[in-house]
């Protein structure tokens, strides 16, 4: 069975471009029933959310996000949850705007602290 995403915070491990979700962004996650859903905030991103399923160890969901500059955007994303060596959790993801060009991968890992 794999281990619940539910109450967990994650963090990505390397900035992403300006305006987008970077080190200081911390993703709260919730998981029920394979339905999964995160607040985030931090950095660039002033309000985040992002809901959608699991299956396994695959997370398939939309995001949407308000910038600091006041704009938004919103996209898809599909992840794959593995566990390190020291028991935390990390995703690895694969995403793309929908509501703007761009698209690439990106990793999250489970932090031990919140964020600044």
């Amino acid at each position: 069975m794999p281990r619940s995403l539910d109450g967990l915070v994650l963090a990505p491990v390397a900035d992403q471009a300006p305006g987008q979700v970077g080190t200081r962004t911390r993703f709260t996650y919730h998981e029920r029933e394979g339905e999964i859903w995160a607040e985030y905030e931090g950095g660039d991103v002033v309000r985040g959310r992002l809901v959608g399923t699991r299956q396994g160890d695959l997370l398939d969901f939309r995001y949407v996000q308000l910038k600091q500059d006041g704009t938004t955007s919103g996209g898809h994303c599909r992840s794959t949850v593995a566990e390190l060596p020291d028991g935390r959790l990390r995703l690895v993801e694969t995403w793309e705007w929908e509501s703007q060009p761009g698209s690439g991968t990106s990793v999250v890992e489970q932090v031990t602290e919140q964020a600044p």
